[in-house]
């Protein structure tokens, strides 16, 4: 089993929220890119689940004509996104601690 790296003060006050307008421009682009990165995973992860979980259900609301797979797929995605915006299930603030650790071990 591996474990994170210590962070550094600056990068804990970055995850609990502080206000970035403290931190420098270059620090609060950085933070900014690595949340939307973080976010996006989650999302990517999340639609990848629900497609699974849908390929097995049938034609269900779309009727089976030769678009349902991809309206069903338009469906995941935006479901995707939004449990994503909504919190997600926890991956996206454990993906950003450790973006954060390994950009200060560098």
């Amino acid at each position: 089993m591996t474990t994170s790296p210590a962070l550094s003060p600056l990068a804990m006050a970055a995850l609990s929220g502080t206000d970035t307008k403290t931190l420098d421009p270059k620090a609060a682009v950085r933070l900014g890119k690595i949340k939307d990165t973080a976010n996006d995973f989650e999302a990517m992860f999340i639609n990848s689940m629900f497609q699974q979980m849908f390929a097995h259900v049938g034609d269900g609301p779309f009727g089976g004509g030769p678009g349902a797979k991809i309206w069903q797929s338009f469906l995941t995605d935006e479901y995707s996104k939004s449990f994503a915006k909504k919190g997600g299930i926890g991956l996206a603030a454990n993906i950003q601690r450790e973006l954060l650790a390994r950009q200060e071990i560098q």
